[in-house]
């Protein structure tokens, strides 16, 4: 198989967020108002008494840690104010050395607060700083001895539960018998868990309820708890623990649970604030098949016009009287609106919506596969003949009620295949379709989570190659009904949600799916069973304004509305993309939340390939994220490359042949990646392309297969020639026409060439050296057999194929510029081979 040349050259997209101002920060002290000077002796005396006071008291609050069992953290949390207009400087105020350490800053009422956490016997070092202010042989050019830190401050006392709130101050809860859930915000100094782990035992000690799951980051774990505010105040110890409190963000059921009457009043002040393209205007649509929406909803009236409402059937007509329609409808526009209800800043929304009415009243999900191909392909034909030009992603979250097919085609998976190549004009407008995986219904399985996830299988249609097929994940932990009480969360934070289906009964030939997952809520149990919950659910648009503007919604139809949502802003940002560089993006995007890693992978060690391939079967390749898939920070970047491909060729009296492999050099910045040297990084690649469907029970592995073509991926290695990687690359495509398994492969990938390259959608991270990845500058992408091939009577041989290739770089333990070398780079066209 010989390299040649293309026609022409590819598209590379670089995004970079990064850009340079001139500022000074007034929070390091001096970019406020000039610290006036004060009387020496007067002000340093007041401020050494205020210190003297909290010696007993740091005393006292050491001993009750020791009796109550700690074994180290002992100190006491002290709060310095400024001076009004003045800035503090309060990075002076902390050594982290000493174990002196700067909680949290607060500026309210023209004035700083800095609360400080000092450990017994170490009070003495502010106490020196003050000996030296006031001793006047320390003096230096500009003034007495730490003057810029003393001269700005007004007071020094004991922390109190104000001093940790660092929440908008009108949310500050005041009277003792308040009861809410706090966010609690904890350092992590020493042992993370060992300090969360003590944490838990004091707040369980103090009836506290407490949310399961922790989140965590570089300096701070974060977990949830209920209770007062006269429980939060009766432990000294459990509050010198805390290096932040702030107030839990509202549920789904708080709004859910609002008098009909009082939620218009939310509605219109969001409104106040929405910004929605006009009808017309030149911008990509959602376009949702379901049970109708109706548009008259405030929320919706502006997103989509009469004239975009569509029915199969016209005697159903297009409004939705179900309700469903109307919930993926507030979805895919705005997201869970628990989240932007909270907040009064604008929301600018960057596409709008069409609608296809695809089951009548009385539907219910799944029926007869065959009619819903049909049905399906109707509802593509409706909207395109209304406006035939627009940018669109089709999103549906209805699927069968059974499993069986377990990742075999049907009708009408085979059917969305086809929609999505578009085979009547042969590959060349294709269309991206988003699809729920299916939910798992039944409370008693929510029981047996996760292993209900692992035995209960996607449903059709979403076993489609060609589609985003979407399962749910929930950060969704906070239980806040009243009658709730004996009920705890089911999935952790960032885990698998309850009502997830998964491919891990599937035939290993088959794709992996889900390709992601989005949230989609959580259920909760007691000892007796499970539940499905508001305050656990995301929040939308009521099918009824008339009775009520809110409801809830769950599983993966929630999680497929949200990733419609998502490819909409993608495709808004870049109008140019093809759809399946939008659905690798978004899978590019991707990644497992820590709760992902611990429920499928294995604590310590390197992970086994089919470990990870399990928990892509379960969590797809994770959960995506709008600002990695828009942006590249300096550190990191992301190549898009979309190509053409003859995968075959057939020359006279012969069989079709293998044609085209694409070489394709990546301008590495080789001299930043080699200095780096044995610097940790990461490579993630991610090839997308439709395929066009031959349905049928003939064989998977025959030459009646299913899919019309396989494109594959591979990288070069270190020490490896060029000469040397295009003969690998012929020989593995050799091997995979003549089904010979060979141990090629490459230890340094995650997911591995092996379980890699199953469906039309495939993505692996290599990790390994800076020095090693400088070595590695060249991917292939070469065709692996399909029906075209094997099947020359339908004369499908000579088709050419499109496909988006995505790479990108990172060291995200490092400071280095990694964008503009290849920027500079690329300032000439890339050549291709």
């Amino acid at each position: 198989m010989a390299g040649r040349e293309p026609n022409n050259h590819p598209h590379f997209i670089f995004h970079n967020s990064a850009h340079s101002e001139h500022f000074t920060s007034p929070s390091k002290g001096g970019g406020g108002s000039p610290i006036p000077d004060r009387d020496r002796i007067e002000h340093g005396v007041a401020l050494l008494s205020k210190l003297q006071q909290l010696t007993p008291v740091l005393n006292d609050a050491a001993e009750q840690q020791r009796l109550a069992g700690a074994d180290e953290g002992f100190g006491l949390q002290i709060e310095f104010e400024s001076f009004p207009d003045v800035e503090l400087a309060f990075e002076s105020l902390a050594r982290e050395r000493s174990g002196i350490e700067l909680r949290n800053v607060r500026h309210d009422d023209n004035k700083t607060f800095a609360t400080v956490f000092v450990p017994d016997g170490k009070l003495q070092f502010f106490e020196k700083l003050i000996t030296a202010y006031l001793d006047e042989s320390e003096d230096k050019k500009s003034g007495p001895a730490h003057s810029k830190l003393l001269n700005a401050i007004s007071e020094i006392r004991a922390a109190t539960i104000q001093a940790l709130w660092t929440d908008s101050p009108e949310t500050m809860p005041t009277a003792d018998d308040e009861h809410l859930w706090w966010e609690v915000w904890l350092p992590t100094r020493g042992d993370r868990q060992g300090t969360v782990n003590q944490f838990r035992e004091m707040a369980e000690g103090l009836n506290f309820r407490i949310a399961p799951g922790e989140l965590y980051f570089p300096e701070r774990s974060v977990l949830l708890v209920y209770g007062s505010v006269g429980q939060m105040k009766r432990s000294m110890m459990t509050l010198n623990s805390i290096a932040e409190l702030r107030r839990a963000k509202e549920t789904a059921e708080f709004f859910d649970n609002l008098a009909p009457d009082e939620q218009p009043q939310w509605v219109d002040e969001l409104n106040a604030r929405l910004s929605i393209p006009e009808d017309g205007a030149d911008v990509p649509y959602v376009c949702l098949f379901d049970t109708g929406v109706n548009n008259g909803h405030p929320l919706l009236q502006d997103s989509i016009a009469d004239a975009d409402k569509h029915s199969i059937e016209p005697a159903w007509g297009v409004d939705d009287t179900e309700g469903h329609g109307t919930e993926m409808a507030g979805l895919a526009l705005l997201g869970n609106l628990t989240d932007i209800l909270v907040t009064n800043t604008p929301v600018v929304v960057s596409h709008r919506l069409e609608s296809v009415k695809l089951i009548p009243e009385d539907g219910a999900n799944g029926g007869d596969p065959q009619l819903h191909g049909y049905l399906t392909s109707e509802a593509v034909d409706r909207p395109s003949i209304t406006a035939p030009h627009r940018k669109r992603v089709y999103s549906m979250a209805i699927t069968a009620r059974d499993n069986r097919d377990r990742g075999r085609p049907s009708a009408w998976s085979a059917t969305i295949d086809r929609l999505a190549y578009d085979a009547d004009e042969q590959g060349e407008t294709p269309k991206l379709f988003v699809v729920s995986a299916g939910n798992i219904k039944d409370p008693n399985a929510w029981m047996e989570y996760p292993q209900s996830n692992t035995s209960d299988g996607i449903h059709d249609p979403a076993q489609a190659w060609n589609a985003l097929t979407v399962g749910a994940m929930t950060n969704m932990v906070r239980i806040t009904e009243a009658d709730a009480q004996h009920y705890t969360p089911i999935a952790e934070v960032g885990g698998l949600s309850p009502f997830s289906t998964t491919s891990q009964t599937w035939q290993s030939h088959w794709p992996l799916k889900p390709d992601v997952v989005f949230e989609g809520g959580n259920a909760a149990r007691d000892g007796l069973g499970a539940a499905w919950m508001s305050s656990l659910s995301l929040l939308t648009t009521h099918f009824n304004p008339t009775e009520r503007m809110f409801t809830t919604s769950n599983a993966t139809s929630a999680a497929s509305a949200l990733c419609a949502q998502m490819a909409a802003q993608l495709m808004a940002r870049y109008p140019e993309l093809w759809p399946e560089s939008v659905r690798g993006l978004i899978v590019h995007s991707a990644q497992w939340t820590d709760a992902m890693k611990r429920m499928f992978l294995p604590t310590r060690g390197k992970p086994a390939k089919a470990q990870t391939t399990a928990l892509v079967r379960h969590c797809g390749f994770g959960q995506p994220s709008l600002d990695r898939a828009m942006w590249s920070a300096d550190n990191s970047l992301t190549i898009i490359c979309e190509e053409f491909l003859n995968p075959f060729k057939r020359e006279k009296g012969k069989e079709p042949q293998l044609r085209d492999m694409k070489l394709h050099r990546l301008p590495w910045p080789l001299q930043e990646l080699e200095a780096l040297g044995e610097t940790p990084v990461e490579m993630r690649v991610t090839l997308s392309y439709f395929i066009e469907p031959n349905p049928s029970a003939r064989g998977v592995a025959s030459r009646y297969r299913y899919e019309s073509h396989g494109l594959r991926f591979d990288v070069k290695r270190p020490l490896e020639s060029e000469a040397d990687f295009r003969a690998r690359i012929n020989a593995a495509a050799r091997d995979d026409e003549e089904r010979v398994n060979r141990n090629d492969n490459d230890p340094s990938w995650l997911i591995g060439k092996k379980n890699r390259h199953k469906g039309s959608l495939h993505s692996d991270r290599w990790k390994g050296s800076a020095a090693e990845l400088a070595s590695r500058g060249a991917i292939a992408v070469y065709p692996s057999l399909g029906w075209w091939k094997t099947r020359p009577a339908l004369e499908r041989y000579n088709q050419r194929v499109r496909y988006s290739l995505i790479v990108s770089i990172s060291a995200p333990d490092i400071d280095v510029d990694l964008y503009t070398p290849i920027a500079n780079q690329i300032g000439v066209p890339v050549i291709i081979e």
